[in-house]
């Protein structure tokens, strides 16, 4: 399996542990949504609560040049420490949601 099939899976396994479905939320639902032709993986919430909808992308990553770049993450550790728990290196993984400058003081790539 080459890196680009491997990091697929990972992102894959990785946003399926972070669909939230309760018992105690019925009104609210995650979606996985991933695109492996253009390399988007998504982690989508949508319901109702009493007459307010809610939806929002909870978690996005897209593989960009052989990095995954973690466009935005709304989950309570960060998805960059489940992806390293998975064998992604920190050198792979880049932080897209903080601005350009501030990348290269974070333990990720800074592109």
């Amino acid at each position: 399996m080459d890196k680009l099939d491997e990091y697929r899976d990972i992102v894959e396994q990785v946003l399926t542990k972070h669909v939230f479905n309760s018992e105690r939320y019925p009104h609210l639902r995650d979606r996985s949504v991933f695109d492996r032709r253009t390399d988007n993986y998504l982690v989508v919430r949508e319901g109702w609560e009493e007459s307010k909808r809610t939806y929002g992308v909870v978690v996005h990553v897209e593989i960009i040049n052989g990095k995954l770049w973690i466009q935005e993450d709304w989950t309570e550790h960060g998805v960059a420490v489940d992806l390293e728990a998975a064998g992604v290196p920190k050198t792979d993984i880049v932080l897209g949601f903080q601005p350009p400058p501030v990348r290269p003081y974070t333990e990720y790539a800074a592109v």
